[in-house]
């Protein structure tokens, strides 16, 4: 009879980084200070239309959702970004784009942001060294946000 060892199962855990915490929300704010801005754009095009007013509502979630992420990052001593950088830049010359080519391209653009943003939460929320507060944020309200966003322009782009 042999005498087999086992040795323990051993499964790397993170452990929750403050700086790291604060990088990540600030990501995610440029992401939403990104949106704001864009549907900023979107608003416009849709001036004159009934999508406005749902435009306008998905807005005032990206813009609740930088607020949060915000504080939330001031909370952890960091200092929260104050505007969308080069992504948001690159996101208003897309929409830009989109709205000229009309209103089912602006939706279709401000859909893919959604997705892009669903992506960036998703990442988020799995990644171990993001305090668990943060991460349950995200799972709880961003994430649930972002994808009735997704669903809501669907609906839009079927009319439009």
């Amino acid at each position: 009879m042999t005498n087999q060892m086992t040795s323990p199962i051993v499964t790397e855990t993170k452990t929750p980084e403050p700086d790291h915490t604060v990088s990540t929300c600030n990501a995610l704010l440029r992401g939403e200070l990104s949106a704001v801005e864009t549907y900023s754009q979107a608003i416009d095009k849709f001036s004159d239309q009934p999508e406005v007013e749902v435009l306008e509502r998905i807005r005032a979630e990206h813009e609740a959702n930088a607020a949060l992420l915000a504080a939330s990052v001031e909370r952890l001593g960091g200092e929260a970004e104050s505007g969308s950088g080069a992504w948001g830049t690159f996101a208003q010359a897309v929409q830009g784009a989109a709205n000229l080519f009309g209103e089912g391209s602006a939706i279709g653009s401000l859909k893919s942001g959604e997705q892009w943003g669903l992506g960036q939460y998703e990442a988020a929320a799995d990644d171990g060294a993001v305090a668990p507060a943060t991460r349950a944020l995200i799972r709880d309200q961003f994430m649930p946000h972002t994808r009735e966003h997704i669903a809501t322009l669907d609906a839009l782009g079927a009319v439009v």
